[in-house]
């Protein structure tokens, strides 16, 4: 099969290739699925599951990508809950080979099934995002009715999931982004946009919960808006402080089935819209990566047509 690998850590996206690769074996409670979307992040290349297996070991040339959309070809021993020919998307795991190839092995737990009337592509783009958004708000921000939430990035992949979602649950949502992003964040829901450039985080006052994607400065500044009894989630690692009277929360996203099925229904309903750049082939992909300027929304890349 064809696959895109990488064996190169300071290379980054330019030292990616496309190569072929043995097809897949499913392993005890896996699938296999022939892929016809493929979700990248943007950073991947720089997370230490790409490069190494749990046990610290080397695992290169291996092939990243973990968001997919596509259709189930092969069950392993004792696989249950989803069936030959079945349309599926979901993640995959962060340490195994991923899914920039033709065939990609996945437990099948980590998979949810597709209806039909979702197209692949829009598959590919919602797991990452969907999941991230949703874990974040509902698990470890316990997100209710009537509060109030800062979310930085609104924008942006994860970020414009955050105020969708946020805003169907009752939420008063406030974004943030660069100046030319106002009304793409007004467009997806929020109540009031803040330009981080040149405007003070301070001004926001204070809010139930941030949910932060960007760490560094604009995270430790969000500490001092989260109210008593409030929560700041992260997903840009581990926090130094935390609120004084208040949780502070990062996380790394895990797939779930149910999540994936709640938010693929929203898509169905018109309640949520993914956030897409750009859309490549498989042979076009490499170029995609690396693409010059700013990245707006998910890049997908179209492996089986």
């Amino acid at each position: 099969m064809k696959a895109i690998v990488v064996t190169d850590r300071v290379a980054g996206t330019a030292g990616m290739k496309l190569v072929e690769r043995p097809e897949p074996q499913a392993a005890i409670n896996d699938v296999v699925v022939q892929v016809h979307a493929s979700g990248f992040t943007w950073d991947e290349l720089t997370w230490p599951p790409t490069w190494t297996d749990r046990l610290d070991r080397d695992r290169t040339p291996s092939i990243p990508g973990h968001e997919l959309a596509g259709v189930v070809t092969a069950l392993g021993y004792g696989t249950t809950g989803l069936s030959l020919g079945q349309r599926v998307f979901g993640l995959t795991d962060w340490t195994r080979d991923g899914t920039l190839a033709e065939y990609v092995a996945v437990e099948a737990r980590n998979l949810a099934p597709l209806p039909g009337d979702v197209d692949f592509t829009v598959g590919a783009s919602l797991p990452m995002p969907g999941l991230t958004a949703w874990q974040g708000l509902f698990e470890h921000g316990h997100l209710r009715a009537g509060q109030s939430v800062l979310a930085h990035g609104a924008a942006g992949v994860v970020g414009s999931m955050v105020t969708q979602l946020a805003c169907e649950a009752g939420a008063y949502v406030i974004g943030t982004g660069r100046a030319a992003d106002r009304q793409a964040v007004l467009d997806f829901g929020a109540q009031e946009f803040l330009e981080l450039e040149n405007n003070a985080l301070e001004d926001v006052g204070p809010v139930d919960l941030v949910f932060d994607v960007f760490g560094g400065d604009i995270c430790k500044q969000s500490i001092a808006l989260v109210r008593a009894g409030g929560t700041l989630v992260t997903i840009a690692g581990p926090i130094e402080s935390r609120p004084a009277d208040g949780l502070a929360v990062d996380f790394v996203v895990q797939s779930d089935r149910a999540q994936l099925g709640e938010i693929v229904q929203r898509v169905r309903d018109g309640r949520l819209r993914t956030n897409i750049g750009t859309i490549a082939t498989f042979g076009d992909a490499v170029a995609a990566f690396n693409q010059t300027g700013r990245r707006k929304g998910k890049t997908i890349i179209r492996i089986h047509p």
